[in-house]
């Protein structure tokens, strides 16, 4: 068999992600940090962006969308399975991961560089990465560079100053709430990882690299820090639970965090999307928030409605997205 190839970053939790899945399917890949040393490589093969993950398969189109790839990928290796046997469960997995890349990100992107030690940190870790782990002996300047690069990226992906507190206080809220539910199941939905593990476990393992974050995180939610290891090489412990095993500390997630921020804002941006509009503002349950419209998150978030709607006659998937408050977000057009 041809192995995979993936072109990624240790800074990057798309990367992380897509690693981790190639890894639970017991695939052979090529894992190639991207760095100055192979720009042009990477470049050759990019598609459409200059970002990472960029996964070349031995049997598929490159791929730079981490979402697709994981798809893709179960399509051609089906086990051992990501997708739980549970279809109610199956379409929550998917809500989830959609939450993880869409949201979390934001939050872990306000807390490496909206705020000090941990954004000159996380700078010396991508010059490293530049330098293919050798960082030049001048990197004051180029650190502050990167510094400046990143920061002024907040904007761009809603993690700005003003809508600050709302994204800590979303993603300390979820994690005490994965953290209960992890508590007594091994992965999200049972004994072996979804593809929200895979996603959410990416974004909390780059938080785990940052100060701030990293050090509540292993006081107040260690059990969310053990997943995150274990969720660097995962293995099948077991089957997929049911909903109704699950749903005691599943629900929290959706009805305490998911529906009171993501859900709210990933309408809004839609909606907005739909209209041509530039930036929006949502009311969400700790303010107001306000950003750019975000298309591709737009076009994502048109999929998951569609992939909902047409599971719509699933009584347990109902009745879970009604009693959570999520129910309202995915009936409009």
């Amino acid at each position: 068999m041809t192995n995979y190839r993936l072109f990624g970053a240790d800074t990057s939790p798309y990367s992380l992600k897509v690693k981790a899945f190639l890894t639970y399917k017991e695939l052979p890949f090529e894992w190639i940090t991207r760095s100055r040393s192979n720009e042009a490589e990477f470049q050759a093969n990019a598609q459409a962006f200059a970002t990472v993950p960029l996964l070349v398969s031995p049997t598929r189109p490159v791929s730079q969308d981490s979402t697709a790839m994981l798809a893709a990928i179960e399509a051609d290796h089906a086990e051992p399975s990501s997708v739980p046997d549970d279809p109610a469960c199956a379409m929550l997995a998917l809500i989830l991961e959609d939450y993880a890349d869409e949201w979390l990100n934001k939050c872990m992107f306000q807390q490496r560089w909206g705020q000090s030690p941990d954004r000159e940190a996380a700078a010396l870790r991508v010059l490293a990465q530049l330098y293919d782990g050798k960082p030049p002996r001048a990197r004051k300047a180029p650190q502050k560079q990167i510094v400046e690069r990143m920061t002024a990226r907040l904007s761009l992906v809603g993690a700005e100053a003003d809508n600050g507190e709302t994204l800590d206080a979303s993603w300390r809220r979820f994690a005490l709430c994965l953290n209960d539910h992890l508590k007594n199941h091994l992965c999200l939905f049972g004994g072996r990882p979804s593809v929200a593990d895979f996603a959410l476990a990416a974004q909390f393992q780059q938080m785990l690299l940052d100060p701030t974050p990293g050090n509540w995180l292993r006081d107040r939610a260690p059990f969310v820090a053990a997943w995150c290891t274990f969720m660097e090489a995962p293995q099948a412990g077991g089957p997929f639970a049911d909903l109704s095993a699950l749903e005691e500390t599943l629900a929290p997630l959706f009805g305490n965090e998911l529906s009171l921020t993501y859900l709210p804002w990933a309408s809004a941006n839609a909606a907005s999307a739909a209209r041509n509009r530039k930036r929006f503002s949502v009311t969400l349950t700790d303010g107001a928030f306000e950003q750019a419209t975000q298309r591709y998150a737009a076009r994502a978030f048109k999929s998951l409605r569609a992939a909902v709607s047409a599971t719509a006659e699933d009584a347990a998937l109902k009745d879970f997205l009604e009693r959570t408050g999520a129910d309202r977000h995915f009936t409009k057009a």
